[in-house]
């Protein structure tokens, strides 16, 4: 479990003892990931170098609506400083316009300024609280076919977080071709297994080392 979780603060207040926090937590518990605000990535780099965990960020969070040049230029830092991982948001007002290519080359856009830096992924996060169920199957279609390598249901800052039947619904979707990040409101060993059994084949939660717990103490 601790190895498809990514060890997640990305609270505005998150301070440099947070982070060094979260960033000791990973090597306590095995974490594969954290993920934490562009500001803390060379930081989080330093303290986790020669170590398995990876480190990724997340750009144009948590709305999205930053122009393409804006997510290129974070999203280069953030590889420059460290990540392993990009976990973007999509331009939702564009996606519910229906300018599903103007979408589709923003994300492909940032998946080469990644694969150009160094052997990064990006993460597309679709926010599926503010989507319909045909704007979550066409936001799936999009970031496949532009190259992404994971869908990401959520930031964590919307109305609502990870469901299993969003999950469901992405994997029936996409299939095997992608990876699937549920993220947002995760607490619960039980949530977590739900979301697993779904097709979740990463969890993003500021609440892995609870879960971890719930492990030990069922065992």
């Amino acid at each position: 479990m601790a190895e498809i979780i990514d060890h997640t603060l990305l609270k505005a207040t998150a301070s440099e003892k947070d982070i060094l926090l979260l960033c000791e937590e990973a090597g306590i518990y095995g974490f594969g990931y954290i993920c934490v605000n562009p500001c803390w990535v060379k930081k989080a780099a330093a303290e986790l170098s020669g170590t398995k965990t990876g480190i990724c960020t997340v750009i144009g969070f948590p709305l999205g609506a930053t122009t393409t040049p804006v997510k290129l230029s974070e999203a280069a830092e953030a590889m420059q400083n460290g990540c392993s991982g990009i976990d973007m948001v999509i331009n939702l007002g564009a996606l519910k316009s229906g300018y599903y290519r103007q979408v589709e080359d923003e994300i492909k856009a940032v998946v080469d300024a990644v694969s150009a830096c160094r052997n990064g992924h990006v993460k597309v996060i679709i926010e599926t609280c503010y989507l319909s169920s045909q704007e979550k199957k066409a936001a799936c279609l999009i970031a496949r076919d532009a190259g992404a390598r994971i869908i990401k249901t959520s930031t964590g800052f919307g109305s609502a977080g990870a469901t299993v039947e969003d999950v469901a619904l992405i994997k029936s979707v996409i299939g095997q071709v992608m990876g699937i990040k549920a993220a947002g409101g995760i607490k619960t060993l039980a949530q977590a297994v739900a979301l697993v059994e779904a097709g979740a084949t990463r969890l993003g939660t500021s609440s892995g080392r609870a879960i971890l717990q719930e492990m030990d103490d069922g065992q």
